[in-house]
């Protein structure tokens, strides 16, 4: 299943980070998120979108006949789905969008304005706009907006989540940020930089499609190998990917590095 994640600080107003292109199937599995009976409004409250990447944006037309909702996007984000998609023209009268911008902390808040107690700031990861942007459109929108970390904190326990599902590289920069959350979730989307090149024969690289590999020299596991407080997972990992089979080398070298791989269905209480 995809990388969904669901937050909450009073396990009745729900936030999601992105929304995933099997959101429904989601849903039917976690109780919490369901309609309450003989309602079609959904505890939903609001979504933060980390970028445009068709994994990260498609569950959002499954919400299109819900009750109203908030998202928090990147201006650049924005302009993309509502000015020039026109599927997504269908969220125009249902949603609320906030802006969002690297660096500037706000409140998860509902489409009414009830505050959740968490704080959310993004920061840039440094990666590029999806394939299916043109290159015009692309060179028009600021860079620092196509993608996106999330560090979520909880105000009254101060626990502190770090959300980075795509990453095409480690900065110096994150490594105070990645030091002090309780639990991070990292990009594992592949192994190696050639993974799909061994599999199909061909293609584009891990970094190409940016997602820094996880093994060899500049992969993340040596270059986070200094985080010491955080529990680290790896998500958004692909079917190619070797650390899915707990009885491969690949998986052994990552619990050794004190990695998990995250699985379906994992809660966090922070």
């Amino acid at each position: 299943m995809q990388a969904q994640i669901a937050i909450s600080s009073d396990n009745r107003n729900w936030y999601l980070l992105n929304a995933s292109p099997d959101l429904a199937r989601q849903i039917e599995a976690f109780p919490a998120l369901q309609p309450v009976a003989r309602s079609r409004e959904t505890p939903i409250a609001a979504i933060v979108l980390t970028s445009a990447d068709l994994d990260q944006i498609l569950g959002l037309v499954l919400l299109r006949e819900s009750q109203p909702l908030r998202v928090y996007s990147t201006p650049s984000i924005r302009k993309l789905l509502v000015e020039n998609n026109i599927i997504f023209g269908m969220l125009r009268g249902q949603t609320t969008w906030d802006e969002i911008a690297p660096g500037k902390d706000f409140e998860l808040s509902s489409v009414d304005g009830t505050g959740s107690g968490v704080r959310c700031l993004p920061f840039p990861l440094g990666g590029k706009y999806p394939y299916y942007v043109g290159g015009g459109l692309a060179a028009s929108l600021a860079p620092c907006e196509a993608l996106l970390g999330l560090q979520l904190n909880a105000s009254k326990s101060g626990g502190r989540i770090v959300y980075m599902p795509a990453a095409p590289r480690v900065e110096e920069s994150w490594m105070e940020c990645l030091e002090n959350c309780d639990v991070l979730l990292f990009d594992g989307t592949f192994w190696s930089d050639d993974e799909l090149i061994q599999v199909r024969g061909g293609g584009p690289t891990a970094r190409q499609m940016g997602h820094i590999p996880l093994s060899g020299h500049g992969g993340s596991l040596e270059l986070l190998s200094g985080l010491k407080r955080p529990r680290k997972l790896f998500i958004h990992v692909n079917n190619t990917n070797p650390i899915l089979d707990e009885a491969s080398t690949e998986y052994g070298q990552v619990r050794d590095a004190g990695w998990e791989v995250a699985v379906d269905g994992m809660e966090f209480d922070l």
